[in-house]
């Protein structure tokens, strides 16, 4: 008995920091008791979703591996930040609401003279390792003290991408609250944020910070970072409500009925920042395709397409999928513009104000390689034109 104690003791000793802890003592009795906790997990809402690739593992390697496709996931030169400075950002937002899209899921929201920092990784890799795991593809547009202060982290989940240890130490030397699901405050805490600047909520649970409220809202996900994934901490999106302003953050989901839910309740917003990219046939219950991100940012503002913007988020920064790297802004800038939906596309560390005028460029274009565009054939919009030719008839419009 004491020979596995000192095992279990030596075990947790090589376990790496980035993995976290488990919640535990009343922490776990609080996840025990919320109604989305069931049979010792979390549960998606909508039913059972897959969390692993579905269909042949063969296959998915082939996918995945395939030489060409590598080469189409990979930009090709650097890819063109924007030049944006402490001093820029520290002029206020004329409109009362700025957003900087600093890569990947990390955007910088100025709302209502507030700050609020969603899902920020600085790391190289989003992984627990900082020789293993898939690396930026971009160096990250502003550090962390060109942001000025913030008044709230907002973080969706603990996967590697979305909650980075070295930026949470970083942070944990501010003044700044934290705001996250269920559970994912034993590791902030782990980090070194202490338990007073922690607001840790279930799905619909709000908090105030300053003149802000935060509300957590459903997704379609997953979590888990260490080995041995237990479902015990929440993945959620975000509803993020001012006096003048409205932004709503996806964080990581599947497309589901509950948009049109959190719209009635918490919207129309003025602008949506919305998962599109990193999906695949293999996983299609906990990413979104860009056509399916669109529908989202629809259901969110009540089906007005022409009230609010669509941010896309969640691509860009990472290899994390088998779709090629510029396929994500495509299938958006089409996607929104058949549904005649406003849409932002920023580069990264660009700022722009939802009320004024939309960075529009498709600067992805620069640095990749030409994209099929299936999705436009799939709904027979196309009359499959070649690989060449489809990045031709991209154009803007």
């Amino acid at each position: 008995m004491a020979g596995s104690r000192s095992s279990r003791s030596g075990l947790r000793a090589l376990r790496p920091a980035a993995f976290g802890v488990d919640p535990s003592g009343e922490r776990m009795a609080r996840i025990r008791r919320s109604p989305h906790f069931r049979d010792g997990v979390f549960q998606n809402p909508g039913g059972p979703s897959r969390i692993r690739p579905s269909g042949s593992t063969v296959e998915f390697a082939k996918t995945y591996f395939d030489k060409d496709a590598r080469n189409r996931r990979t930009p090709h030169g650097a890819i063109p930040l924007h030049p944006t400075t402490a001093a820029d950002l520290a002029r206020p937002p004329a409109t009362g609401l700025r957003l900087t899209w600093l890569g990947h899921s990390s955007v910088l929201a100025e709302i209502d003279g507030q700050r609020v920092l969603f899902d920020p990784v600085y790391g190289e890799r989003c992984s627990p390792f900082a020789f293993a795991g898939p690396k930026r593809l971009h160096p990250v547009p502003l550090p962390l003290t060109a942001l000025g202060p913030v008044d709230a982290v907002v973080i969706s989940h603990d996967h590697y991408d979305h909650l980075d240890m070295p930026t949470i130490k970083a942070l944990a030397g501010t003044d700044t609250l934290f705001a996250v699901p269920l559970g994912v405050g034993a590791h902030l805490e782990h980090w070194g944020v202490s338990a007073d600047r922690l607001r840790e909520l279930d799905w619909q649970e709000s908090t105030k910070v300053g003149g802000l409220t935060l509300t957590a809202t459903p997704a379609r996900h997953f979590c888990g970072r260490g080995l041995r994934n237990t479902q015990h901490t929440l993945w959620a999106s975000w509803a993020v409500a001012g006096e003048e302003h409205r932004i709503f953050h996806s964080g990581d989901t599947g497309y589901f009925d509950g948009f049109r839910d959190i719209g009635a309740d918490h919207g129309p917003f003025d602008a949506t920042m919305i998962q599109i990219g990193a999906y695949s046939e293999f996983w299609p219950d906990i990413h979104m395709t860009p056509d399916e991100g669109v529908h989202a940012h629809l259901d969110l503002q009540r089906g007005d397409a022409a009230s609010g913007v669509l941010l896309p988020i969640h691509w860009g920064t990472f290899n994390l999928a088998p779709h090629p790297y510029a396929e994500p802004g495509e299938w958006t800038k089409d996607a929104a513009g058949a549904a005649g939906a406003a849409v932002a596309l920023p580069r990264p560390g660009e700022p722009f104000e939802p009320a004024g005028k939309l960075p529009a460029d498709p600067w992805w274009r620069t640095v990749s390689a030409p994209v099929a565009r299936h999705w436009l054939r799939a709904t027979g919009a196309d009359d499959a034109p070649a690989a060449q030719g489809d990045l031709d008839l991209a154009g803007d419009r």
